[in-house]
């Protein structure tokens, strides 16, 4: 008993206090080290319900989902769930992701996610061949991550995610491990008011090695006799796309089944610029939800000083059906407006036990 209350106060300090060290070390840079991170398939939200308000809800994020955003939300899973989301990326790219949870005992919670990324056929070029030799090949890019949250008291949450990432082509490949860590705090009378911080994508750097590092030259030896040789080029590695949530939400309560929340996100990017959020949610108990967000960045509102693809503007909503005593379906959309490639578009189905 004595070993239980001392793991609910004191793990939640450390991990508070993980985030901090792990953020004051991984967040040295700035935007004008953009484009030097690889792996940023790890800043693509698959989901589709915290994606519909550009992942602000850091605070309030709950579920499967959280393990993208902030992992502690985990934590409020009630029994099982499932989700299959799929979405069409920017220019014929298809980005799909599964994964499950399930509630243990004493307010502990398991989590598997995966996620992939298809880039369709690429033909396949040479020097000899520069428009095709008429094979063709397609990269392998996915990441998969094994979470655990935990519910400490009534108003803290804290969890952990550890992520295997890996990149390939049928003669290259990289791959790492990264780790994430969240916590949220919860408060008020209603608990209507909440808290969030979220450390993401912090690990060793990626290098890709194998055979596509090779080039076979033909040279001349002192005889005049030609031969052929291979020389391997030696890749760089490169960093994680490291950064840092911090975000908080409030709940209006509209009346006793519908419900208004503002949610507030801050983005510290090791890589990229700073991104500022904010957003709306309805809710109808729980079977209706509509949101919106705008997620700002320094020169987001000119196309001539843009350096993102997207705009800012992130629209979703859900339903969901109850199907049977605590069971539901839910079908949850979201809309990410980007120019001038197209708009992000993606569909995810839920299954809640």
């Amino acid at each position: 008993m004595v070993m239980k209350k001392y793991t609910k106060q004191v793990f939640p300090v450390l991990l508070t206090g993980l985030l901090v060290l792990c953020s004051s070390s991984a967040f040295a840079g700035n935007e004008q080290r953009s484009g030097q991170a690889g792996a940023t398939e790890l800043l693509i939200n698959p989901w589709a319900r915290s994606s519909g308000w550009g992942g602000i809800n850091t605070a309030s994020v709950q579920g499967l989902e959280a393990t993208f955003l902030n992992v502690a939300g985990l934590a409020g899973t009630e029994n099982t769930e499932f989700i299959f989301a799929s979405t069409t990326w920017l220019f014929d790219m298809q980005v799909s992701a599964f994964g499950f949870s399930k509630a243990l005992a004493d307010d502990a919670v398991l989590g598997l996610a995966i996620s992939t990324v298809s880039f369709g056929e690429i033909s396949i070029t040479d020097p000899s061949a520069p428009e095709g030799t008429g094979a063709t090949y397609s990269p392998v890019v996915m990441n998969i991550g094994l979470s655990y949250a935990k519910k400490f008291t009534d108003n803290i949450s804290g969890g952990a995610t550890v992520r295997m990432i890996s990149e390939s082509t049928p003669d290259m490949k990289a791959s790492a491990v990264s780790l994430d860590a969240g916590i949220q705090y919860v408060a008020g009378a209603n608990r209507q008011i909440k808290f969030g911080v979220s450390l993401k994508n912090v690990g060793p750097k990626m290098k890709f090695e194998g055979d596509g590092n090779g080039v076979k030259l033909t040279n001349d030896d002192a005889f005049g006799q030609d031969y052929d040789q291979t020389y391997e080029l030696r890749s760089d590695a490169f960093e994680l796309p490291s950064l840092l949530h911090i975000g908080g939400s409030y709940d209006f309560t509209i009346d006793q089944d519908s419900r208004l929340t503002m949610a507030g996100n801050f983005t510290s990017n090791s890589f990229t610029k700073d991104q500022y959020g904010l957003g709306l949610e309805y809710g109808y108990k729980s079977y209706f939800m509509l949101r919106t967000g705008y997620v700002y960045e320094a020169g987001i509102l000119d196309q001539a000083t843009r350096t993102t693809v997207f705009t800012g503007l992130n629209a979703g909503f859900t339903f969901e059906i109850p199907l049977s005593s605590g069971t539901n379906f839910g079908l949850d959309y979201s809309f990410r407006q980007a120019s001038p490639l197209a708009s992000p578009h993606t569909i995810g189905a839920r299954i809640t036990l």
